[in-house]
C-alpha cells in the first residue's frame, strides 16, 4: 500500500523523534528517486545556523553571498545526497525491530540508498558500508557473509551510513535502542553532537570544539541494572573533514578537550560525530574485519597473485577510494575473494578497518551530522525531523 503521507511514528525508538506531517512527493514505502521529486535540481537546504561572534556578520554580507553562488553545484550535490539519506533512514526506521537479522537491516538500507540516489557507478551511490555496530562495538562493523546476528530489545545499535553524489559525501548516524534504560546514554551522544555543531565556526580551534563536546557528554550518567555509570566520551574517536571521494580528509575533530590547534576554515565539510560510552572511553581494534578501503597515496606495484590482480581491478573501478565491505564483493560476483583481499591488505594496497570496540559489557551510543562551513553560515546538511 503506497501513501503520500510524510508523517511517521517513531515512538518504538528511544530518543528519536517522529517524522512530521508535511508536503512530500515521496510515497510510503519510498518508490520515487530523489531527483524525480525535485526536477529543477533545487534540493532542500539543511538547517542553516548563523556563525557566532565576529563571524556573525557573514550572514548579511553581499560578498559572501556571491562567494556562495560559486559553490552552488557542490552544495546541490550535497543537499541531494542529504535528502536521500533522510528518506533512506526514515524508511529504515519504519521496519527496524527486535528479531531482525542485522544483515537484512543493512541490505534493505543499502538497496533503498542505491535506488533513491539512482546509483550510477562512481557518480552517485553508497558512500561506505552500513554500520550496525552493537553494544560495546562503537564503529566499523557490518555483517560479513554468513553472519546471522539478530537484533534484540536490549541491544544498543549504531546505524551509520553514507550517500554520495559526484563524490560529495553525507555521513550521518543515529542510535537504535528500544529499552528506556539507555535513554541517558543516547541523549548524551545526541546533545554532545548538537553542542559540537553549535560551537563550530570559521576560525574555531578543533581542540576547543572537543572541550565543548566533552562538557555536555560527561554531564550525563546512566543506571543499568541498579548500577550507575558515568557517561564518557571515547577519547580516541574523532569527527573529521570530508573531501570528494575521501571520507577522512585530514583534520580530526576531538570529542574531548584537546591541544589540537587546527582551525575550521571556510568551505570545509565536517562530520561532527560523538560516541558516548559506559566503558573505559578508549577503543581498540577487535573482531573479524568487514570494512576495507584503498590506500589513498599508494604507488602501483606489480601483483603476482592472479586472483588479487582481478580483484584489485574490480575495486579500483567500482569503489576507487570509497570504503567497501565483503558482502558487496559477493554481491558483485567476486565470491571467492578472501585470499586475494588478504593479499592486497598484506602488500599495503588496501587498508583493513576492523571493528572498534570498548570493553565487553559496556554500551556505546553515537549521533553524527555532516555540516558545511559556507561563506554566509553553517549548514547542517543531514538534519531531519528524527534527529
Amino acid at each position: 500500500v503506497f501513501s503520500h503521507n510524510r508523517f511517521q511514528d517513531n515512538s518504538e525508538f528511544r530518543v528519536l523523534k517522529n517524522w512530521e506531517e508535511g508536503p512530500t512527493k515521496q510515497t510510503n514505502p519510498p518508490s520515487v528517486p530523489v531527483s524525480l521529486q525535485f526536477e529543477d535540481n533545487n534540493f532542500p537546504a539543511g538547517q542553516q545556523i548563523e556563525y557566532n561572534g565576529s563571524q556573525q556578520k557573514r550572514i548579511t554580507s553581499a560578498e559572501m553571498r556571491e562567494k556562495e553562488k560559486l559553490k552552488e553545484h557542490e552544495i546541490q550535490c550535497l543537499r541531494k545526497a542529504a535528502e536521500c539519506h533522510r528518506q533512506v533512514r526514515k524508511f529504515a526506521q519504519s521496519y527496524i525491530r527486535p528479531g531482525m537479522k542485522l544483515v537484512d537491516i543493512c541490505e534493505r538500507i543499502e538497496e533503498m540508498n542505491r535506488y533513491l540516489v539512482q546509483e550510477n557507478g562512481l557518480k552517485a551511490g553508497i558512500a561506505f558500508p552500513t554500520g550496525c555496530s552493537l553494544d560495546h562495538v562503537a564503529a566499523h562493523y557490518t555483517p560479513n557473509p554468513g553472519d546471522n546476528t539478530v537484533l534484540t530489545y536490549d541491544n544498543v545499535m549504531k546505524i551509520d551510513f553514507g550517500t554520495q553524489v559526484e563524490g560529495r559525501i553525507i555521513d550521518s548516524a543515529f542510535t537504535v535502542a528500544f529499552n528506556p534504560t539507555f535513554d541517558n546514554l543516547l541523549k548524551a551522544a545526541q546533545d554532545a553532537t548538537d553542542a559540537g555543531i553549535k560551537a563550530a565556526g570559521i576560525d574555531v580551534r578543533l581542540g576547543e570544539l572537543g572541550r565543548e563536546i566533552q562538557e555536555v557528554m560527561e554531564s550525563y550518567e546512566v543506571e543499568i541494572k541498579g548500577k550507575v555509570y558515568p557517561v564518557k566520551s571515547i577519547r580516541n574517536l574523532f569527527g573529521h573533514t570530508i573531501a570528494p571521494y575521501k571520507i577522512h580528509a585530514g583534520k580530526s575533530v576531538p570529542i574531548v578537550k584537546s591541544t589540537i590547534q587546527d582551525k575550521m576554515e571556510e568551505g570545509e565539510l565536517y562530520a561532527i560525530e560523538t560516541f558516548a560510552t559506559t566503558g573505559k572511553g578508549w577503543i581498540v581494534e577487535d573482531g573479524e574485519c568487514s570494512h576495507f578501503m584503498k590506500e589513498y597515496d599508494m604507488k602501483p606495484i606489480p601483483l603476482r597473485h592472479p586472483r588479487a590482480k582481478t580483484l584489485w581491478k574490480h575495486i579500483n573501478e567500482t569503489y576507487s577510494t570509497l570504503a567497501f565491505c565483503r558482502r558487496w564483493l559477493d554481491r558483485s560476483g567476486e565470491t571467492a575473494h578472501l585470499a586475494g583481499l588478504n593479499y592486497l591488505c598484506d602488500v599495503g594496497l588496501i587498508n583493513p578497518h576492523p571493528p572498534l570496540v570498548d570493553i565487553k559489557g559496556s554500551y556505546v551510543a553515537q549521533f553524527e551530522h555532516t555540516i558545511l562551513m559556507k561563506p554566509t553560515c553553517k549548514e547542517v546538511l543531514s538534519r531531519g525531523d528524527d534527529y
